[in-house]
């Protein structure tokens, strides 16, 4: 049920691409570090007057990262293929919009745990992947969309960023944890 809050620091020399993926393991670590080793009353809680949830989060944020992984970096999804298949089945979003956030309640803890490392492992290579091969400046590969490698990992960070500060709030309503980053060994 853990996620992995560490932050790995980069070298004071680092570039611009090395500095940039930081950016998005770092604020990985801090929302794992305000949503990780909750039990499923914890995950489901709602925090009026949202209706959102540590496990509604969780579920987002994985989803994002396979889609922007995927449509932004890889060019496939993460079984390979080129439309989202489990967990994003397209059927799903026809019947609700909102999915991740309305349908994490009915998941089990260790489910949203999983999914959400999951789509974390694949997005981190993915992006790893694209800005060594073709660069920051370099197009994403989703059709129609102008953007460069460095424009959407500057959304995902701010993404997160959001979140994180969602997380932050709800994490301490939940047990009393705050703080900016995780703790490191």
């Amino acid at each position: 049920m853990e996620l992995d809050p560490t932050i790995d620091e980069p070298a004071p020399d680092a570039g611009e691409s090395e500095t940039l993926l930081f950016s998005l393991e770092r604020a990985r670590a801090q929302f794992a570090w305000k949503v990780g080793g909750l039990d499923s009353r914890a995950l489901d809680r709602r925090f009026p007057p949202s209706d959102m949830t540590l496990g509604g989060l969780l579920k987002h944020l994985a989803f994002i990262e396979d889609f922007y992984a995927a449509e932004h970096a890889a060019g496939r999804w993460r079984d390979g293929g080129d439309s989202p298949t489990f967990p994003w089945a397209p059927a799903h979003f026809a019947a609700d919009p909102d999915w991740p956030w309305n349908s994490a309640a009915a998941d089990p803890t260790e489910h949203l745990y999983a999914v959400y490392r999951d789509a974390v492992a694949f997005a981190r290579e993915a992006w790893r992947t694209a800005v060594a091969e073709r660069g920051l400046d370099a197009p994403t590969l989703a059709e129609d969309d102008p953007r460069t490698l460095r424009r959407v990992l500057v959304d995902l960070v701010t993404e997160y960023s959001r979140h994180a500060g969602h997380a932050d709030v709800f994490r301490e309503a939940v047990d009393g944890l705050v703080g900016e980053d995780p703790p490191q060994t």
